[in-house]
This record gives structure tokens, sequence and C-alpha cells, in this order.
């Protein structure tokens, strides 16, 4: 991927806007399924927004629950969807379909178990991309609960009986349910979906898209919108009242 150029100069915190009170002028938000395929290539994307941005920029993942009928109906079917995404991401290795649970349907454990772990202190990617990797590198099926758990409480060094406890939990479950509600009434159906939103009202949503440059893009402009609007508030303060 080509060099990009760097980001524009910070912008002035705003206090008020459309969005609200805010520390940051742009606010990002990575709707994801633990183990799609599409986006564990989105990662290094993800990785690369939070590095970038650091400082100017709030950064949030949520959970997007995929249907049963979004699964793979077998593991052939698995494969071919692997061999299309990882020739289209020119990616050097495979992704394994190991994880596969011959029943099919959704697997909606690896997703409570990466929640639960907020809940548990462990607030950053390291427990879900640990399930993910589990799963998609190394075939282990962590759409069993036990195994689930097994691969969070070792990434994230958290008590596995209170980590299942919680993942089980009617309060983890109905706030899966609510960021996934939350990711249809964007009006999008591709997992990664990239919510940016600034303080000054401003709102670019990106789905399925897995390569930074969009999303540099719309960041870039957004702070540098932000930018604009401070320094004209500094000058002129606030709009009169009528």
């Amino acid at each position: 991927m080509p060099s990009l150029p760097p980001a524009p100069n910070p912008a002035t915190p705003l206090d008020a806007g459309p969005a609200g009170p805010s520390s940051f002028p742009v606010k990002i938000t990575y709707y994801l399924e633990v183990i799609s395929s599409w986006c564990h290539w989105a990662e290094p994307t993800w990785a690369e927004l939070k590095s970038r941005y650091a400082g100017r920029a709030q950064f949030e993942w949520k959970v997007a629950l995929m249907r049963p009928e979004d699964f793979p109906a077998s593991p052939a079917q698995t494969e071919w969807f692997y061999r299309r995404s990882g020739t289209i991401v020119q990616s050097p290795y495979m992704l394994n379909s190991g994880w596969f649970e011959p029943k099919g349907g959704a697997l909606a454990s690896p997703n409570l178990v990466a929640e639960a772990a907020k809940d548990l202190g462990v607030t950053g990617d390291e427990v879900r991309l640990a399930l993910a990797h589990a799963a998609l590198r190394e075939g282990r099926r962590v759409g069993q609960m036990a195994v689930a758990v097994a691969v969070a409480a070792k990434a994230g060094g958290l008590s596995p009986q209170k980590l299942r406890a919680r993942a089980e939990s009617a309060a983890v479950r109905a706030r899966v349910d609510a960021s996934t509600a939350e990711f249809y009434s964007h009006r999008v159906t591709q997992r990664p979906a990239f919510i940016l939103e600034s303080a000054i009202g401003d709102k670019a949503v990106l789905s399925g898209i897995v390569r930074a440059a969009p999303l540099f893009a719309a960041a870039d402009a957004m702070l540098a919108d932000a930018a604009a609007y401070a320094t004209h508030a500094a000058h002129f303060g606030a709009p009169p009242r009528e």
C-alpha cells in the first residue's frame, strides 16, 4: 500500500456541538463479529487508525452479531470464502475452517465472552483478538463456551469462572443484542463497519471496508472541519441567540 500523507494537526477539542459534550472532536466506532474473516482482515486498519489518531479521536469497538444464515453452511463453503477473501487482501496465509460447528448456525459464545471481559477490566482488543486467532488461525472451536472462556481467560489474565458467569449473564447478552441492533440502525449489513462521528454533527458510515485509505480520508476531513469550527469560535464566539 502506498504511503499516505500525514494527518492534519489536531483540532482543539470541542466542548459542545450537535453530538453533545466530548473531549475529542471525532469518535470512531468499529462494529465487528469476533470470528468474521473480514473483520480479521480489517484488524491492521483498526490498529493503524488507533495509532494515527491517538489523542485526537475516541475509539470503541462493539459487537454486531451475525445472523445464523450469515454463517457458512459447511467447512467446504467456509474454505471457499476464505480463499476468496484471502486472495483479495493478498494474504500470505489461508484462514482455518476448523472452528466450524457441525450443527451450523450462529456462534454467539466468542462475542459474549469478549464483551464480558470488558466488565472484568479488559476493555482493549486483546481478548477478542485472541479469540479470533484461536478460531481463524488455529481452528479451535470457540463457538463452544468452554473453549472461548479458556482462550479469553488466558489472554486477559482473568478468572475463567468469573468470566464465564459474566458471559452467560442476562446483562451481557442484552448489551450485545443492543449493539447489534445499533449496528443495523445505521442501515448497514456488512461487517466490519466503521462509524465516524464528529462533535460538529458530521457522520461517515463505511461498511465492508477493510483498507485504511478511505477511513483516513474521512477522519482527516472531519478533524480539519472540527479545527476550522474551533478557530472560528475562538475569533467570534458562540452564534447570536437571534
